[in-house]
């Protein structure tokens, strides 16, 4: 199961990527916010996984 977390935290890791390019070139600031709450969501879900980890390794 271990390896599922690690998988996903990556492709995590990948869209957060993704999005920041996407951040960097935004024309509006509607654009902008949305890139940044994306970013946001994906760094929650790392930081749950993690969360997750840590819960099991204790």
């Amino acid at each position: 199961m271990n390896g599922y977390r690690e998988l996903l935290i990556r492709g995590s890791e990948k869209v957060i990527g993704h999005y920041e390019l996407l951040l960097a070139s935004a024309r509006t600031e509607h654009e902008r916010e949305f890139y940044r709450q994306r970013i946001e969501r994906e760094r929650r879900l790392i930081r749950d996984l993690q969360g997750e980890l840590d819960d099991r390794a204790a």
